[in-house]
C-alpha cells in the first residue's frame, strides 16, 4: 500500500476508531470546543433543512446535535467501529458506507442537504464523492463542507495541492500510524464544486477567538438546477 494514499486513510481510521471516539466524547479537540462544532451546526440550521446527510459521520456526534432540533439525519461512514459507537451513543440513523460506495449509488436516498465534516482528507475518494453529491440531493439541495483553512495549515510547504504526511501532535498517546491527507489551495476546493454542478452560495471562515486566525473553512453549496 502506498503511503500517501486513499486507501492508508482508511486503514488509519481503522486503527483509530476508538480513540477517535474517545477524543470526541471528552471534548478532547480545543477548536472543536471553541469554534467549528457550533459554526457547522449553526451553518446547517440556518439552511432549515428537513433531512440532512452526514458523511464521514464519524461516533455520530453531529447527527445527534441536528435531530435536536427536529431535522431526520442519516450518518455514513465507511469505518464499522465508528458507526457502532455512533449507534451505541444515542438517537440517529446510521449506515455503514464507505465514498466509494456512495459514488456507486448504492444509498437510495436524497435528501435536503449533505454535510461532510472535517471528513474530506483523500483525493480519488473525494473526487468520487463530489461526482456523487447531486444525485444525493433534492432539488436546490445543499452540499456543505467544513475543513482546515488552507492559509492556516500549508506551514512551510509550498502552497500547492499534493500529498501532506500526517500527525496526531496534540492528540493523547492512544493515537498511532496517523493517516496522510490531501492538501488543496482554496482555488482548488472552489474548483471541486464549480466543476460538479455545485455552485457556491458561501464561504464562512471561523476563526479562533484569542487572535482572530482563521481555523476552518466552510464552504456552501447548492445543487444546479438544469
Amino acid at each position: 500500500m502506498t503511503k500517501l494514499s486513499d486507501d492508508n486513510i482508511i486503514a488509519s481510521w481503522h486503527k483509530n476508531a476508538r480513540p477517535w471516539v474517545n477524543a470526541i466524547r471528552n471534548n478532547e479537540i480545543p477548536s472543536r470546543v471553541l469554534v467549528t462544532n457550533q459554526a457547522i451546526i449553526d451553518t446547517i440550521t440556518q439552511l432549515a433543512p428537513k433531512t440532512v446527510l452526514d458523511i464521514g459521520c464519524g461516533e455520530g456526534w453531529l447527527v445527534r446535535e441536528l435531530i435536536k432540533g427536529a431535522i431526520d439525519c442519516l450518518g455514513v461512514d465507511g469505518v464499522p467501529a465508528l458507526v457502532d459507537s455512533a449507534y451505541k451513543g444515542g438517537a440517529g440513523r446510521f449506515k455503514t458506507l464507505s465514498y466509494a460506495q456512495l459514488a456507486n449509488n448504492e444509498l437510495h436516498e436524497t435528501f435536503d442537504l449533505a454535510v461532510c465534516n472535517f471528513s474530506l482528507l483523500g483525493n480519488e475518494s473525494v473526487n468520487g464523492l463530489f461526482q456523487a453529491i447531486p444525485s444525493l440531493l433534492n432539488k436546490d439541495g445543499y452540499f456543505v463542507v467544513q475543513t482546515l483553512h488552507p492559509l492556516a495549515t500549508c506551514g512551510a510547504e509550498h502552497y500547492t495541492d499534493g500529498w501532506r504526511e500526517g500527525s496526531w501532535d496534540g492528540f493523547s498517546d492512544q493515537f498511532h500510524d496517523p493517516a496522510p491527507w490531501y492538501f488543496r489551495t482554496l482555488e482548488s476546493w472552489q474548483a471541486l464544486f464549480t466543476n460538479h454542478d455545485l455552485p457556491l452560495k458561501q464561504i464562512i471562515e471561523p476563526t479562533k477567538p484569542d487572535d482572530r486566525q482563521p481555523i476552518s473553512i466552510i464552504f456552501v453549496a447548492q445543487r444546479l438546477t438544469k
